[in-house]
């Protein structure tokens, strides 16, 4: 015989509290038909007691899943890591746990996540990161995704366009259009560009949001765009290619933050001053865009707000049609962008 004790029950909770079994069961589950003083009285001796709610036997009963699956490309990405934030903190509030895993942008990896949460019986995931462009591998995606919900399994996705789900959408057009003004504004002609990875929806959409804004003024096909890691490793290296193939910029703008790190660290540890040299400018607004010298002017996202908003969508019983929740964005101008020290060069005549 053991010399443990068993670990508290729900009928000792409910005889503790001097409620029936399914009374103090709905109490914790936050169901409808109990009075909000009758809940905290449970729940308080549920604590008291040590009773810890056995979340595997709930979903074989039928009962909601107490885990949220949250996938994400990189959980060192600082733009994923406000995201988890946003969706920790709901899940917290609701009395859910979340489970976190990272593809590393393979969208190969992406579907095996997804297919690991289904095996773990998880009835609820948020997918956080850009959709790809031109792969099979999305196809598959899709269809696990349908499968699922089918199965009455919830998703939502967050920076995705194509998935038949409810889905938080970031403005990476407009937030495109409006750091492009910000450098044509302060005089600047002579801008690269250090994107993220070619086959990402995300790298597209801003880049076309950054095209219309100049269109009317450059001639974007002599604008030089630098593919590389949306890291900030990819960043410096990108920096790195893009002065060597044109040394008379005199703005860089990244599609994210860490790039932009990586490329301000780049410009300055290459003798270059910034922003009287080279203005820089990044995308997202991650905690520390405002920390790095000089500060990161940037586009911000309202990162930790998504994920919170893909919480709630996630948990709510579906819709007719797949919502949409599109986010605003605001410029956040700091210290390394200001008006080109030498006269820009010639614009596009119309």
């Amino acid at each position: 015989m053991s010399d443990h004790p068993s670990p508290p029950r729900l009928i000792d909770v409910a005889e503790a509290a001097g409620v029936s079994l399914a009374t103090a069961s709905r109490a914790l589950n936050d169901s409808t038909g109990v009075s909000a003083t009758l809940a905290a009285h449970v729940k308080a001796v549920a604590a008291q007691v040590g009773y810890v709610p056995n979340s595997h036997a709930r979903a074989l009963a039928g009962g909601q899943a107490a885990i949220v699956g949250l996938i994400v490309h990189d959980v060192g990405d600082p733009y994923f890591g406000e995201i988890a934030r946003g969706v920790l903190r709901e899940t917290e509030k609701r009395g859910y746990m979340a489970l976190i895993s990272q593809t590393q942008r393979d969208p190969h990896a992406e579907l095996s996540r997804i297919r690991s949460l289904r095996a773990h019986r998880v009835n609820a995931i948020v997918l956080a990161g850009s959709g790809y462009i031109g792969t099979a591998a999305e196809a598959d995606i899709a269809a696990e995704v349908r499968s699922f919900t089918a199965a009455g399994g919830r998703v939502a996705v967050i920076g995705r366009h194509h998935l038949p789900v409810d889905a938080v959408l970031p403005d990476n057009v407009n937030g495109g259009v409006t750091i492009m003004k910000h450098l044509l504004g302060l005089g600047h002609r002579r801008i690269g560009v250090v994107a993220g990875p070619a086959n990402l929806t995300t790298v597209e959409d801003r880049l076309s949001g950054l095209r219309a804004a100049a269109s009317s003024v450059l001639d974007w096909s002599a604008v030089p765009v630098i593919h590389g890691d949306f890291t900030r490793e990819g960043g410096a290296s990108s920096a790195a290619r893009l002065l060597r193939r044109d040394p008379g910029l005199t703005a860089v703008v990244a599609l994210n933050d860490p790039m932009a790190v990586g490329a301000l660290s780049w410009l300055l540890n290459s003798g270059r001053r910034v922003p009287s040299d080279v203005s820089v400018a990044g995308f997202d607004d991650i905690p520390v865009a405002a920390d790095v010298h000089p500060g990161l002017t940037t586009v911000r996202l309202p990162m930790v707000a998504m994920g919170a908003q893909a919480l709630e969508l996630v948990l709510k019983p579906p819709a007719s049609r797949p919502r949409r929740r599109r986010t605003g964005h605001e410029l956040v101008p700091r210290a390394s962008t200001a008006p080109p020290r030498r006269p820009a060069a010639v614009a596009r005549t119309p």
